[in-house]
């Protein structure tokens, strides 16, 4: 492959592993992974989450993608491809680790940000978790957030229909 090839192909895969965290989080992680993922919305105390076990299905789909495009593991079936591709699923976990779990959740820094994309991707997340329970949401996206303004609005017409019940603070 060659060096624009490879690039393009890493950026590739880093934005697309957005589309693959957003409809994991809205159908795995509020459906049959909610058991996983039910501590990650609720407060509690403990330094890790059950959710955290999300992580290690991405490592595992990283490290998958590289084995396959390894010689040394897969001999002459190696698809070059799989390395650049587990490549960008790193990267994306790397992102994911410093914008989910650092800037929004604070588990890793703390910085608030005041303006700009960064303040509206807490926003976003915030209104994320005004829901209780799995049902209903919005933004289940991590990297890209809507307008805080329409989020808002979107959960105030679940609320009205039935669909999501929402916390007190963002009741009115």
């Amino acid at each position: 492959m060659s060096p624009l090839a490879i690039v393009l192909l890493v950026l590739a895969t880093v934005a697309a592993m957005e589309g693959v965290a957003w409809a994991s989080h809205k159908y795995i992680m509020h459906g049959f992974g909610w058991a996983w993922h039910r501590d990650h919305h609720e407060p509690h105390g403990h330094r890790l989450e059950k959710n955290d076990r999300f992580a290690l299905v991405g490592a595992a789909m990283s490290v998958s993608m590289f084995m396959a495009g390894s010689p040394m593991i897969m001999g002459a079936d190696a698809w070059d491809p799989g390395t650049w591709i587990g490549l960008g699923i790193l990267f994306y976990g790397i992102i994911y680790t410093l914008v989910h779990d650092g800037l929004v959740h604070q588990r890793w820094f703390r910085w608030v940000p005041r303006r700009g994309y960064a303040k509206r991707l807490v926003q976003a997340h915030k209104l994320h978790h005004a829901t209780i329970g799995k049902e209903g949401g919005v933004s289940f996206g991590f990297v890209l957030a809507r307008d805080p303004a329409k989020l808002k609005a979107e959960l105030k017409a679940q609320r009205a229909s039935g669909i999501a019940v929402v916390r007190e603070a963002l009741a009115d």
